[in-house]
């Protein structure tokens, strides 16, 4: 017997109300995976993104020495 079948037979043995709230879980347990999965998206965009802006940054000259900084804290 598969994990779809030994539920769906234990599922038919609840009431209503209980299969419903297998239900509800069986959905949240789909909707938190595919958040997931867009979460991981949503960071590897984000990374290309920064990586992609900060292109080239390496190369600029710095805006400040650290003279210049010990002199604002003086």
């Amino acid at each position: 017997m598969t994990t779809a079948q030994a539920i769906t037979e234990r599922l038919k043995a609840l009431p209503e109300d209980s299969q419903r709230e297998v239900l509800d879980f069986v959905e949240f347990i789909g909707s938190r995976k595919a958040g997931q999965e867009e979460s991981q998206d949503d960071a590897a965009w984000s990374m290309l993104s920064l990586a992609s802006a900060m292109r080239g940054m390496e190369d600029e000259e710095p805006l400040y020495t650290l003279d210049d900084i010990k002199e604002s804290f003086r």
